[in-house]
């Protein structure tokens, strides 16, 4: 079992920029895929970004593309989420997932591992 530890949360202003932190505690191998999905209450939670274990792949949703960008540092097994130009609907809960697989995936059926969750509120 991996648990996946998250940080950086918090309240900013619109246009505004924060960094979100995910570190993977546990037996996780070289094709472990990590990504973040966000969910507002009452809405379904939705996909905003995936790395691959490499880190030399990455998918983003259409909603964030050029705003935000996802890396990861391998010896940390930790992923990052820099989001940048930060709108009021990008208010949300911000949770890490991840699963041993080979490519990226924007569906969270395909993911086995999450976090906690950590809160994102972006004032205008």
């Amino acid at each position: 079992q991996v648990q996946l530890v998250e940080s950086g949360g918090g309240v900013v202003q619109a246009g505004g920029s924060l960094r979100l932190s995910c570190t993977a505690v546990g037996d996780t191998s070289g094709r472990y895929v990590m990504a973040w999905f966000r969910q507002v209450p009452g809405e379904e939670r939705k996909f905003v970004a995936a790395i691959t274990g490499t880190g030399r792949s990455t998918q983003n949703a259409n909603s964030v593309s050029g705003r935000f960008s996802i890396s990861r540092d391998t010896a940390k097994n930790t992923v990052y989420l820099q989001m940048n130009n930060l709108k009021p609907e990008d208010t949300a809960i911000y949770y890490c997932a991840g699963v041993i697989r080979t490519w990226t995936s924007s569906s969270i059926t395909d993911y086995a591992d999450w976090g906690t969750g950590i809160q994102v509120t972006v004032s205008s």
